[in-house]
């Protein structure tokens, strides 16, 4: 029986949050070699593509997913700033010239 893409994503997730929980109590109680005995890899989720649309329309074929269900191109790992300061950072690095500098009268702090 096969599942849709939907489906088999939702198990994709479900099976990676059952292994990084399984993780994180090992390392809870103090292990971190050998690695805990996770259930195998479900074989029909083997090969799932990322999934997302290129800009030419067709989709992505990629098969190496992060945790979000999406490749490398297609489920950035930044967001960009969050926080009024990130953002006002980022608008003085996207100027020209970047950063203004110091005036010349200035003396450089010691």
């Amino acid at each position: 029986m096969s599942d849709s893409t939907p489906d088999r994503r939702r198990r994709w997730r479900k099976y990676h949050e059952l292994q990084s929980a399984l993780h994180q109590q090992w390392q809870e109680r103090g292990y971190r070699y050998p690695s805990p005995a996770t259930p195998p890899f479900p074989d029909d989720l083997r090969g799932l593509a990322c999934g997302a649309r290129t800009k030419a329309g067709t989709p992505c074929k990629l098969t190496a997913i992060y945790l979000n269900g999406r490749c490398k191109w297609h489920g950035g790992c930044s967001i960009g700033p969050t926080t009024e300061v990130g953002k006002e950072q980022s608008r003085v690095n996207g100027r020209k010239c970047g950063r203004p500098k110091k005036k010349p009268d200035q003396e450089p702090d010691s």
